[in-house]
């Protein structure tokens, strides 16, 4: 019996007893009909990047989405309109668009999954959004099994969610419809990403040659055990398992001076800041009483006592030994392991920090 361990990246999962497997998007949308007329509860699957399910037995209808087929639909002056089935692998995708001579994609390279599961998760690296070059989708909406079209600007994407991941919208994704740039002299979009801009050897904001942009952001993701490989046992993850929380600035502030941080919201005026060798030093306010501030995870896990290779007595789960934001199966982990990996990190970044760090995969029968 197949189960979510053989379908998930984080090889963790119990049994599934109501397994569908569709690879073409005419019998995906005639099996989710039948499966949702009969009124059993179901889950939709890609290519299981950032899913973490529970041990016990699925109690649910799994579909499968396996599908797969890239067109192009439309080049017209400096538009490149693209269609890919959901069930295409999402660094295959990505590949292909390259090849083409088309730009927008190339610093989502690595990136593990499917193209429709990409959406849901709006997915995003080294300074660019998955949300930047989506056009539409095509959604089997639930539960009245019609075929839709739904813009870009409907489906409410944010850092790393959408109304799709958060059930807003509910059904699903059959393709995806990409709007990108033909590059006829092979250069990138800018590079917006300071650790790629300096990879690549070029200032932030310049372009690069898209073939070394790609091969550079490979490299960096293989440096943090971010790319499936048989090879790397730091790669048997859900990817980041934590999203870098937003805060208020207030609370940014009382952070050591050395951690990172990015204002979201407007630009800022410029503000000159000193930085001493302390960790003491007054910060000033960069946009105002209600600013937010970004902060990093893998900064936060380090600084309460959690160091890369981290795992707890007698599991088989651990920090990455490359990477402190992704946790990994070190071979024979339960789902339980996982999750009492992740509670631990929580409590203990809650206790040094006062930060309460958010779960960045979607968790089936899992709670933190």
């Amino acid at each position: 019996m197949i189960s979510f361990a053989d379908l998930t990246t984080m090889r963790v999962g119990g049994p599934i007893s109501d397994y569908h497997h569709f690879t073409t998007t005419s019998s995906l949308v005639a099996g989710a009909q039948e499966i949702w007329r009969s009124g059993t509860d179901w889950m939709a699957i890609g290519g299981g990047s950032n899913l973490v399910v529970s041990d016990e037995p699925s109690e649910v209808a799994v579909i499968h989405i396996a599908t797969r087929g890239v067109t192009v639909k439309k080049a017209r002056g400096h538009t490149v309109t693209i269609h890919a089935e959901a069930g295409e692998d999402w660094d295959g995708f990505v590949a292909h668009t390259l090849a083409q001579g088309v730009r927008g994609l190339e610093t989502l390279s690595g990136i593990p999954g499917s193209v429709g599961a990409s959406i849901v998760q709006n997915v995003g690296a080294y300074g660019a959004e998955i949300s930047e070059t989506v056009v539409s989708i095509d959604f089997l909406e639930y539960p009245s099994g019609e075929r839709i079209t739904i813009p870009a600007t409907e489906l409410g994407l944010g850092l790393r969610t959408s109304a799709l991941k958060t059930g807003v919208l509910r059904g699903i994704v059959l393709g995806v419809t990409f709007a990108l740039e033909p590059s006829d002299e092979g250069l990138s979009i800018p590079i917006l990403y300071d650790q790629l801009a300096s990879a690549l050897g070029v200032e932030v904001g310049q372009r690069a040659p898209l073939a070394k942009v790609r091969s550079a952001v490979l490299a960096l993701r293989s440096s943090k055990g971010m790319v499936l490989s048989p090879e790397d046992p730091d790669s048997v993850s859900s990817g980041s398992f934590f999203l870098n929380p937003i805060v208020s600035e207030k609370v940014a502030l009382k952070l050591p001076a050395t951690a990172p941080r990015w204002l979201v919201g407007p630009e800022p005026q410029d503000v000159v800041i000193s930085l001493g060798a302390g960790e003491s030093v007054d910060l000033p306010s960069l946009g105002g009483d209600d600013a937010m501030m970004k902060l990093s995870a893998a900064w936060l896990i380090e600084h309460s006592g959690i160091t890369k290779g981290f795992s707890l007595p007698g599991s088989q789960a651990a920090i990455s030994s490359k990477h402190a934001l992704a946790i990994t199966n070190r071979g024979g982990a339960r789902c339980e392991d996982i999750a009492e990996l992740a509670r631990y990190v929580v409590t203990t970044v809650a206790n040094a920090t006062g930060i309460f760090l958010e779960p960045e995969p979607t968790l089936v029968g899992v709670e933190l």
